[in-house]
């Protein structure tokens, strides 16, 4: 048994007001030394996470991180400066490092804090902040319940990567030299489970796991090593495939990644520096006209709500495709004054994107593609933003009659995103929600396949 502990176990997080006096002291330190505008972010998380392998503690971490970031600026010149230590002569030292730095770069007519109308004003209660009174010798028995399971499943179970159990609390405020200030606390739990399945001398692993804010709302440990070690095996006895162009369905977990590179396209930063398959596709049809994607960053207890951005910005519920066409982009305050536009409230990314549902469940995903291809897992990085250009390494099973038939493997799907998006064919009702974008499995007319 190998037990590695970080640190001691952390004590209960402060209340919010206790960081946002610390925020304000660094505005405050920041305007004293001559700065135009500052904005500071405060942050402290702690947790504990713990591993176990074939039955034995393999890991045992606690964590307690903070950290103070300050951003100055001096008319159009810009500095940044962090640290680690909350006393206050390193707080100071740290704003007065930013302050230093920013004498010395140039000016960018686009920097600079963003548009003070634009800040929230009501931040409403998003239920995000769960705590688990757990300690380790109770998150070490869940971890050993739900790999054990796993191994009981089949006796082709041969070997695991071991059963991860973590809680996770942090609190973060953020505030500028407009007057905001603001912050909350949230919570993150989760527990997987990932194990190896041999017959002959093939192997396969798999894995599966659950998160949530509320540990009430995880998936039972025994169920999560159940399914890992189920969808281990019907990995055995995988097929090469030779290559044909055919439908091809992304379960909901993998189609989430097609979505992640949409919204990486009509990110801000890629657009300004054109390095993006859809620059200039504002108002033009981008997917099938049934398709529709929004943001909803208010759902109650969501991993990825939030009352206003990395900025103080407000975030609100807005469309990015309405009837297959493109609405609006995903920008900062700065990408925004780089491209003439106002910022959407999306420094640090979308807030809980969703991809509305069809009828159609999975079964009916493959009752309707009937013969093809269904991709559970990718490999690799082959996706080129700039031409759209998509081919990656894959995994899953073929189907024929909507039924699937057996397990494939070291194959290659390949196509070009703009021509993926726009033959979506439909777009299952088995939504993803263990994330910040939340979809059901798509199927896609058609993808070139290359196997043997």
């Amino acid at each position: 048994m190998t037990s590695q502990v970080v640190e001691a176990r952390g004590a209960k997080l402060p209340e919010p007001a206790e960081l946002e006096a610390l925020v304000q002291q660094v505005l405050a330190e920041a305007g004293r030394l001559g700065a135009s505008a500052a904005e500071a972010g405060v942050s402290l998380e702690a947790g504990l996470s713990v591993t176990v392998r074939l039955g034995e503690i393999e890991t045992l971490e606690y964590h307690r991180d903070r950290g103070v970031g300050i951003t100055v600026y001096f008319g159009q010149r810009k500095g940044s400066a962090s640290t680690s230590d909350f006393a206050p002569h390193a707080v100071r030292e740290t704003v007065r490092a930013a302050c230093d730095i920013a004498r010395y770069t140039s000016e960018d007519a686009c920097a600079g804090l963003a548009d003070a109308a634009l800040m929230a004003r009501d931040v409403p209660d998003l239920d995000l902040c769960h705590p688990w009174d757990i300690d380790a010798e109770r998150a070490i028995v869940i971890a050993q319940r739900c790999e054990a399971a796993a191994r009981e499943t089949d006796a082709r179970i041969s070997n695991t990567e071991g059963a991860t159990l973590s809680s996770h609390q942090g609190l973060r405020v953020y505030g500028n030299s407009h007057g905001f200030v603001g912050g909350y606390p949230s919570t993150r739990h989760s527990i997987s489970c990932s194990v190896i399945a041999g017959k002959d001398d093939q192997m396969q692993r798999d894995y599966w796991y659950s998160v949530a804010r509320r540990h009430q709302d995880l998936e039972d440990a025994e169920s999560i090593g159940r399914v890992a070690a189920e969808r281990t095996l019907r990995r055995l006895n995988g097929r090469k495939l030779g290559t044909r162009q055919v439908p091809v369905i992304f379960a909901a977990e993998i189609a989430t990644g097609l979505f992640r590179s949409f919204t990486s396209a009509i990110r801000g930063s890629s657009l300004y520096r054109k390095s993006s398959f859809l620059l200039d596709h504002l108002g033009k049809q981008v997917f099938p006209e049934f398709v529709h994607i929004h943001e909803q960053p208010h759902l109650r207890g969501a991993l990825g709500s939030a009352a206003f951005d990395s900025e103080g910005v407000a975030t609100r519920e807005r469309d990015l495709i309405t009837d297959g066409v493109l609405q609006g982009y995903v920008l900062d305050s700065y990408s925004a004054r780089k491209l003439g536009m106002q910022t959407t409230g999306n420094a640090g990314g979308v807030h809980n994107l969703s991809i509305d549902s069809g009828a159609l469940d999975f079964a009916g995903l493959l009752r309707e593609m009937d013969t093809g291809l269904l991709v559970t897992e990718l490999m690799g990085q082959g996706v080129n933003m700039v031409t759209g250009d998509y081919s990656r390494g894959a995994a899953g099973f073929w189907v024929e009659k909507g039924v699937i038939q057996y397990p494939v493997e070291e194959i290659t799907i390949a196509g070009n995103l703009k021509d993926m998006f726009k033959s979506i064919v439909a777009i299952g009702n088995d939504v993803e929600r263990r994330g910040n974008i939340r979809s059901g499995s798509v199927l896609l007319e058609r993808m070139t396949v290359a196997g043997e």
